[in-house]
């Protein structure tokens, strides 16, 4: 019997990226944002709103019900509908979910999107009702440690330590994502930092400084996924879905994590290759989950782009820059272009196969790797490996 994730392998691919301006405040609803940035991919891709037949979104309580955006397109017979609940861990999720009911006949086009208003409405980081008491939020919630910073400043601060990484290894990591942003014509920061302006950046959750974490955004980002079939008669050149892998991700105190120096998703990633037949060899352009800088760090281990302990010094030789052997998060990532919980991530991937980037373009991209969070004090993980297509 075939695994799971090589059932996967290229019987799916994504047609059409749509995306809205990313703000400090939208004025509008987040269901606003869902539809503009459906209605740009679906103009994108060469498509009518009656060529969808399935909906998929990721949220926090925070977006538009996909049912509702089914009728708000006149769609009246979806045969697939996906609203999953969670964070960053669930982005990349949304759209294996996407794929995977095109690649079993349940539906034959399907949009998946993040939408949010994370600047001007609700902010991520803001706990409070019966959800911040649940799992092991239990037990941090007595010491007022509840926040996404100080969650991951845990982890990080025991990263750090087990490979005697520095400060100066982490703003290395902003400093190249802005870098990138420069060169996004959607990006919230249109300045570039020094090492100066990172360690100048005021305190968050030590060791965390405001450079190490992601910026607030509202704004969309939505992308079509079909058949290869289908795909090959539309306005783009099809990026297929080559690999998709879930995995399991650990919290910080119930889940018997024993090895907080590593990352949950050094699990999937073995997965993930051999389902796509491919190796981190292969990837030419990686856009990793960046709610902070050490999660960039953590995953270029985890991956197999250098080995545990290893990704400060590769980082610093300038490989994840533009010119590098790995360009990572060529659009600024969730530091410096926007925050839309991941998506915008592979929303890059697929344009940096396309070749539409620009003077940010990977010359000669053929796979992209794109990822979720990697299960760090989360409860999942995902990624998934794209190829442009012949």
């Amino acid at each position: 019997m075939s695994s799971p994730e090589r059932v996967l392998r290229e019987r799916t691919a994504i047609v059409g990226v749509g995306y809205t301006e990313y703000f400090r405040d939208s004025g509008v609803s987040t269901q606003t944002l869902a539809l503009r940035a459906i209605v740009e991919a679906l103009h994108d891709a060469g498509l009518a709103a009656h060529d969808l037949d399935g909906v998929a979104c990721h949220r926090l309580a925070d977006s538009a019900d996909p049912a509702q955006i089914a009728q708000d397109l006149g769609l009246t017979d979806i045969r697939f509908v996906r609203d999953v609940f969670g964070g960053g861990s669930s982005s990349v999720g949304t759209l294996i979910d996407a794929a995977m009911a095109v690649a079993t006949g349940q539906a034959e086009t399907v949009v998946c999107w993040r939408a949010l208003n994370s600047r001007s409405e609700g902010r991520m980081g803001a706990i409070s009702g019966p959800a911040a008491t649940a799992g092991d939020a239990q037990y941090w919630m007595p010491y007022r440690h509840l926040t996404p910073a100080q969650l991951f400043a845990m982890h990080t601060r025991a990263y750090l330590h087990r490979w005697g990484y520095g400060a100066e290894d982490l703003g290395r990591v902003a400093i190249a994502q802005r870098a990138n942003a420069l060169l996004s014509p959607r990006a919230m920061m249109t300045e570039p930092i020094s090492m100066d302006d990172y360690l100048g950046s005021r305190w968050i959750a030590e060791p965390l400084r405001l450079l190490d974490c992601c910026l607030e955004t509202d704004g969309a980002v939505a992308l079509i996924v079909t058949t290869p079939q289908r795909a090959r008669d539309l306005r783009q050149v099809p990026v297929l879905i080559s690999g998709a892998a879930f995995g399991g991700g650990s919290q910080l105190t119930s889940n018997g994590w024993d090895d907080l120096s590593l990352s949950p998703a050094r699990h999937l990633a073995p997965r993930l290759y051999a389902g796509a037949g491919m190796g981190p060899d292969d990837v030419d352009v990686a856009e990793l989950y960046d709610a902070f800088t050490p999660l960039v760090l953590m995953q270029l281990e985890a991956y197999g782009f250098c080995s545990p302990g290893e990704a400060a010094g590769f980082v610093a030789h300038g490989s994840i820059g533009s010119g590098g052997e790995l360009p990572v998060n060529t659009h600024g990532g969730h530091l410096s272009e926007g925050y839309v919980h991941g998506l915008n991530h592979v929303a890059e991937a697929t344009n940096q196969l396309r070749r539409t980037c620009g003077s940010r373009q990977v010359a000669g991209a053929e796979v992209a790797l794109a990822t979720s969070q990697p299960g760090v004090v989360s409860g999942l993980t995902a990624a998934v490996l794209l190829r442009r297509d012949a």
